[in-house]
């Protein structure tokens, strides 16, 4: 029939099943079962997981930039109060990778932080983390993560990408392409950055690397939400409806002349159209107003000292219930080379309450089970002192041979340690794991297979751990 005399009628009628294939394709995509034409085919948007049963549907990273000391938190260390100030060893020096700044040749310094053991489990646990320790059989803590980068950034990158370059893809990046959206109203990746970062923040850490730009995490405010989703002075949701409609019908024009396969056009009319959908639906993800004075006070909220992380954490949590795949939280700050007691307890002070209130409000709510919580830097410090400083004003250097992690919830066995340094904290002696085996077990947790999740770059098949990466499996129930 000539399209000319095709009536509006018709039309429909013969359109219903093309209606109908649009609205399941959307809903598929939305909740994570979009399956692609064929692995290594990415000229349209598409899922390739779960390809296991998974453990979470979330992953919050409460990342502590600046690299927290694994002597002072969660790797007690007796040898290292009686052997305060004397040189590191020979046994021990031996073993220590010759890298800048390990910290061998200087004297050695005992923590200022009294350890005890809490819970069922007698998880060992500094006095930096009274609020965190309830939770101790909830918490496997991870005492043998180690690389060899002692800077900052491309530490951090490291970290939260699996290289130092900061060329790849971050881990949250991976896990949106991986598992698509469960949200149609907020991002699949938001990360939250303490306005006092410290240690400058690697835009890597929440970048899409090689990927298309929609997986690439969306930067927000606890406090304020997103930034530019507020409705524009003069505009309703109708009229800004209407205003996006011919938005898209430009783009959608301009993208045809292209061939209809361009990745950053088709990510921006995907942003257009979550903007429109964050800013009708999201705003009261972000307000405070009316929530009772017990949550209130279970993150900290009333405190100047704990406020800003307690409204992060918060927010993550409502992040999770409304289907946000991966939340970011980057606290800086813990970068002590010099007075690191008073560095620490600032740090831990600023950050336990809202950590212990999170575990805590996850858990009532029935969400833990389904929410892997991770916690960590890019490095440690190291077991001695750094520079000749002297008392309080004494400090630790970088210790990327050997630091901690620890998770909890999503199918996380808790209460155990995995790993070990040595005895004074310098390097692994058992169980030496990479970032990139804490990557394919964070993947593994929420259903992901490292070595199916695939993307076409540059004429090869790339996967999240690209250096390698086993799955702990040790650290699940």
């Amino acid at each position: 029939m000539n399209p000319r005399f095709l009536s509006r009628r018709t039309m429909l009628a013969r359109s219903t099943l093309g209606f109908g294939a649009i609205g399941l394709a959307a809903a598929l995509s939305r909740d994570g079962l979009l399956a692609a034409t064929k692995e290594g085919d990415h000229t349209r948007p598409h899922v390739f997981g779960p390809h296991l049963p998974p453990r979470a549907k979330s992953v919050i990273f409460l990342f502590m930039a600046g690299g927290p000391g694994q002597t002072d938190t969660f790797d007690p260390k007796p040898l290292l109060q009686k052997l305060e100030g004397k040189p590191v060893p020979e046994s021990i020096a031996v073993n220590v990778p010759k890298i800048p700044r390990s910290g061998v040749d200087s004297p050695l310094m005992a923590s200022p932080f009294a350890f005890s053991r809490h819970g069922q489990s007698g998880l060992e646990i500094s006095e930096l983390f009274p609020s965190v320790a309830r939770h101790a059989d909830d918490l496997c803590v991870i005492r043998s993560l180690n690389h060899r980068i002692p800077v900052h950034g491309p530490g951090e990158c490291v970290a939260l990408t699996g290289t130092a370059l900061g060329d790849r893809p971050s881990l949250g990046a991976w896990i949106t392409y991986g598992l698509g959206s469960a949200s149609a109203d907020l991002p699949s990746f938001v990360v939250m950055l303490s306005k006092n970062p410290g240690t400058s923040a690697q835009r890597p850490g929440w970048g899409p690397g090689f990927l298309p730009s929609r997986y690439q995490g969306t930067i927000v405010d606890a406090i304020k939400g997103v930034p530019y989703t507020s409705m524009p002075t003069g505009y309703d949701a109708a009229s800004r409806r209407r205003q996006l409609n011919f938005l898209d019908d430009l783009n959608a024009s301009h993208l045809a002349k292209l061939g209809g396969a361009d990745g950053e056009l088709e990510a921006r009319i995907a942003s257009y159209e979550l903007g429109y959908r964050m800013q009708t639906s999201a705003p009261e993800t972000f307000s405070f107003e009316g929530e009772s004075e017990i949550t209130r006070r279970l993150y900290g909220l009333d405190s100047e000292v704990t406020a800003e992380f307690g409204a992060q954490c918060l927010v993550a949590r409502r992040l999770v219930e409304k289907g946000v795949r991966c939340i970011q939280l980057r606290h800086g700050g813990w970068d002590a080379h010099g007075s690191l007691k008073s560095n620490h307890l600032k740090q831990s002070a600023a950050v336990d309450i809202p950590i212990a209130g999170l575990l805590s409000d996850l858990k009532q709510r029935g969400l833990l089970e389904d929410t892997l919580v991770v916690w960590g830097g890019e490095f440690g410090r190291t077991p001695t002192t750094e520079g000749k400083a002297t008392g309080d004003k004494r400090g630790r250097d970088h210790s990327p041979a050997g630091y901690t992690v620890w998770m909890a919830g999503g199918g996380v066995k808790g209460g155990q340690v995995i790993g070990a340094t040595d005895e004074l904290g310098f390097v692994p002696v058992d169980r030496p794991l990479s970032p990139a085996d804490l990557h394919a077990t964070l993947l593994h947790a929420l259903g992901l297979d490292q070595h199916r999740v695939i993307f076409g770059h540059n004429n090869r098949d790339e996967i999240p751990t690209v250096f390698g990466g086993e799955v702990v499996k040790e650290v699940f129930a």
